[in-house]
């Protein structure tokens, strides 16, 4: 799953030419959904056909998974 962006893109113009190859940086990398907080701790591997197959758990097929993902979430949210 994709992540949220950790900031808000600036609307003015970097300055100078490093500040413009940084901005250019992070805009790729938020763009490529690189930066920000992972939304679903599952493992990838468990949205694939044969982690499906397999019976891993997944938020939607699993409620004790769920409620496991949901508890993680707030935990790292209330460390923030």
């Amino acid at each position: 799953m994709r992540s949220s962006p950790m900031t808000e893109r600036k609307t003015a113009a970097p300055k100078d030419a490093a500040q413009q190859e940084a901005q250019k940086t992070i805009d790729r990398a938020e763009e490529r959904g690189l930066l920000g907080v992972e939304v679903d701790p599952t493992p990838n591997e468990n949205y694939t056909v044969a982690g499906v197959l397999a019976g891993a758990p997944t938020p939607e097929t699993d409620l004790d998974h769920a409620r496991q993902v949901r508890q993680q979430l707030d935990d790292d949210a209330r460390q923030r």
